[in-house]
């Protein structure tokens, strides 16, 4: 199971397709205005509040979090945003600390050196004391708090009319605060990438890419840092108005401090149709190797992913949504370590309606299903929630 799922490698998929403004799209009741701020509050029942493959315990959990929100041009050609989001989850059947807070701080800033040159960077730091990560096969405890960061920088140009390219960064730091969860996670994650796409008509782009990968972990870095050297091509193509796909595949050649180096396919494929104003259906598959929650007994994972997601928009006032992941993988062992498979299972479901301009009501449920190898790594998890958010 992944740690959080911003641990894989950036993905490409809607990626390749050349930048052609320096303002990316802001929430509709963000615009028009500097500062924005919204509260959301809810109840959910979890009944797996730890993720526990055993003597599972369950809470209520009453969450309230407001978000303050900034854009401005700075200037024609700048871009500012920022944002700023705390959160207060109080757990009424939770061991030790019932009150758990988090926050986050995320800011953006773009600058169009010209209409097909463009930079992009944009920082998020998190501080959470209750993460949706699921630690599969980490002894349960009560402080499961992380501190996160994560850096992106894109600089898109296009040297001719139908080339584009773009450099870009990706830095990700992981920094569990509980000392048995920081020997065992603490790490950085870098990414640096080139990758072009050659437009061959309006609806067919070509693609490639090279990206470099260091995982570089805080404890033990002589059996645990790994480094890998992707190369992939594909194709963005527009089947119709409502219908577009993306593909790339190619290969991973990872070096494994202590361990045997490996070359592995790499593969990302996706697809999405639009059948109706706001309704969607968007399937996709990749595979990889990916970090594990036990660094200490398993180098990595060899990890299929297939998904499914659907929007539906019953009115303008009501919406659907609902989605599907199914993850099975092959972890890694170290010596003395058989490889096992770990089948992960996801899925979830949401319907929100606007009851005024500037109100959301939404209700959700989620369940999470791991069948492992290894009885201490499964585990299942359901939970269901309502929650209402208003917009000033």
């Amino acid at each position: 199971m992944r740690v959080l799922p911003i641990v894989a490698a950036a993905s490409s998929l809607g990626l390749c397709a050349l930048a052609r403004a320096v303002y990316a799209p802001i929430p509709e009741l963000e615009q028009g205005k500097d500062f924005s701020l919204s509260i959301q509050s809810g109840i959910s029942y979890n009944n797996n509040i730890f993720g526990a493959a055993s003597d599972a315990i369950g809470s209520f959990d009453f969450m309230v979090s407001p978000r303050l929100a900034y854009n401005v041009s700075v200037t024609n050609q700048t871009f500012f945003s920022a944002s700023y989001s705390p959160s207060l989850d109080y757990f009424d059947n939770r061991p030790g600390t019932k009150t758990v807070y988090s926050h986050a701080l995320e800011a953006r800033v773009a600058h169009s050196f010209s209409q097909s040159s463009v930079l992009d960077v944009t920082d998020r730091y998190s501080y959470n004391q209750n993460p949706e990560a699921l630690l599969n096969g980490t002894p349960v405890n009560t402080d499961q708090t992380l501190e996160s960061n994560e850096f992106d920088g894109r600089y898109t140009f296009a040297p001719t009319e139908q080339l584009g390219m773009v450099l870009k960064a990706r830095s990700v730091y992981y920094d569990y605060t509980n000392p048995f969860l920081s020997d065992l996670l603490n790490r950085f994650e870098n990414l640096y990438g080139l990758e072009f796409d050659y437009t061959m008509d309006p609806r067919l782009k070509l693609a490639g890419e090279y990206r470099h990968q260091d995982v570089d972990y805080s404890n033990d870095p002589s059996q645990n840092n790994k480094h890998s050297d992707f190369l992939m091509a594909g194709f963005d193509y527009a089947v119709g108005p409502q219908l577009t796909s993306s593909i790339r595949v190619g290969g991973e050649y990872r070096q494994r401090a202590g361990l045997s180096s490996e070359t592995t396919p790499y593969v990302e494929i996706s697809g999405k149709y639009d059948y109706a104003k706001g309704s969607f259906v968007s399937v996709g598959y990749t595979y990889s190797l990916e970090e594990t929650s036990n660094p200490a007994l398993f180098s990595d994972e060899k990890l299929n992913r297939m998904f499914v997601n659907v929007q539906h928009a019953f009115s303008p006032l009501i919406v659907g949504s609902a989605s599907f992941d199914y993850e099975p993988a092959a972890l890694n062992g170290r010596n003395g370590q058989a490889d096992i498979n770990e089948d992960s299972t996801h899925t979830g479901a949401a319907l929100t309606y606007l009851p005024a301009k500037n109100w959301t009501v939404t209700a959700s449920y989620d369940y999470d299903f791991v069948d492992s190898g290894i009885s201490n790594r499964g585990m299942n998890r359901s939970r269901v929630g309502i929650s209402t958010k208003v917009q000033f």
